[in-house]
């Protein structure tokens, strides 16, 4: 790959172009599925490629190719300058400096190599025999299955930036379905880590189990402005959506809520959001980003005040401040834009038990529906809601057919109290979250 980087850059070179960058990525990733304990679909792909991106007469071009020939190589730069004739002319536009600062990282675990694809199958009849063993009650596994990847991404740039790494992760997800009479309920499992030894199919199976199980026989109660609890889960979701208002680009597009709010109260004071592209052990770290800027942990909000926003070069300099190295790519196919890496919400010091033992009469939620139609930029929701009933500071019943409705700055606002379960769902994390006075009707 730094063969072929070197080949771009000289070509880029000869046409007069000062700044270019080479993004390389090769894949490998593997999916297994069982069904009835046999291997139902068994996917093996494998992806190489390069994204040109340069920046000439101050404006960007950017083009890709999976065929790394060398006159294919002359193609792409040529693609790259007529795509930048295009794009009106920015002074914004950057491209990464060198730089010492790149954290140092274990992202790649032999071991998930090493494993044999029957051993990966027994992983995933593991996981699918947990499940059916957890409860009489679970008629069905819908899903069991084992994934992994492995990848190298390089970035190579005309100031002299050399950077690459290693990567893999491997996980477990299963998907099943309860019956109780005429009632049927489903719940999931899921599991992924960059160590193949944290596997754990028994939990994965179980997990998937309780959560079907525990909603059989749900029933719609009376609507009320009342406490709601967020398993994790569900919290995730809502920080999926929420992710967006914190991109510098919403900010400069006008299409954040928070834009211009930096310093001022936005979230309870029990809230401290972080994004971190270099937190040991999880799925979201790298060492460098899209751009090869390094990457570090960024306070969102902290003790409920906004500290500020994510940057890629672009966005920061358009904004008159430093890029935290958010600069994220689906892949080589793709430019870097402005994303998350490991987004969660900090844990507090309380265990979900204490947390549920203050409240009288409330609602634990542990599913919504209708997440896409939530307002990014007014913040407004109206969401289809399951869970559980809270009564004298415990779960009682399932409740089913309910719809949660409020603005999502109301609801960070109305966030009292967090507890110590952070649980992470790939590269984006919560606790189990308490907000006061939501409102929730039967439908």
């Amino acid at each position: 790959m730094k063969s072929i980087a070197s080949q771009i850059l000289k070509l880029t070179a000869q046409k007069g172009i000062k700044q270019a960058e080479v993004f390389g990525q090769t894949s490998k990733e593997l999916t297994i599925e069982i069904a009835r304990q046999e291997v139902e679909n068994l996917k093996i792909a494998e992806e190489q490629g390069v994204g040109l991106r340069i920046i000439f007469e101050n404006r960007l071009g950017y083009a890709y190719t999976a065929d790394l020939k060398k006159e294919s190589l002359q193609v792409l730069v040529e693609k790259a300058l007529a795509n930048s004739r295009l794009v009106e002319a920015e002074t914004a536009w950057n491209i990464a400096q060198p730089n010492d600062k790149y954290p140092q990282l274990d992202l790649f675990d032999l071991e998930i190599g090493q494993h044999s694809l029957e051993e990966k199958i027994s992983l995933a009849q593991e996981v699918e025999q947990a499940a059916l063993n957890y409860d009489s009650r679970i008629k069905q596994v819908e899903k069991a299955v084992y994934q992994d990847a492995d990848y190298q991404l390089f970035l190579y740039n005309s100031y002299g930036l050399e950077k690459n790494y290693h990567s893999a992760f491997c996980g477990l997800y299963s998907s099943v379905i309860s019956r109780d009479q005429a009632d049927a309920q489903t719940g999931f499992g899921m599991d992924f880590s960059l160590k193949y030894a944290d596997l754990d199919p028994y939990k994965v199976g179980r997990e998937a189990g309780e959560k079907a199980v525990r909603m059989l026989g749900a029933r719609t109660i009376s609507s009320a402005k009342l406490p709601v609890v967020f398993e994790p889960y569900v919290m995730v979701g809502l920080l999926g959506v929420l992710e967006a208002i914190f991109s510098g680009e919403a900010v400069l597009k006008g299409t954040s809520f928070l834009a211009g709010k930096v310093g001022e109260k936005v979230a309870g004071t029990a809230v401290n959001l972080i994004d971190h592209g270099a937190l040991k052990g999880r799925l979201g770290s790298a060492p460098f980003d899209g751009e090869g800027m390094p990457t570090q942990k960024t306070s969102l909000i902290h003790n409920g005040e906004l500290q500020g926003f994510l940057h890629n070069l672009y966005t920061a300099r358009k904004s008159g401040t430093i890029s935290t190295g958010n600069a994220v790519r689906s892949g080589y196919k793709s430019t870097p834009e402005v994303g998350v890496t490991n987004f969660y919400l900090e844990p507090g010091k309380v265990s979900p038990e204490e947390l549920l033992r203050e409240i009288s009469y409330g609602f634990y939620v542990t599913e919504v529906m209708g997440l896409h139609t939530a307002n990014p930029i007014s913040g407004d929701f109206s969401l289809g809601a399951a869970g559980l009933l809270i009564e004298n500071g415990e779960i009682t019943k399932p409740v089913k057919g309910m719809a949660l409705a409020g603005n999502l700055q109301a609801l960070l606002k109305g966030i009292d109290l967090i507890a110590n379960d952070l649980t992470f769902y790939l590269g984006q994390g919560s606790p189990t979250v308490r907000v006061q006075g939501l409102t929730l009707s039967g439908i």
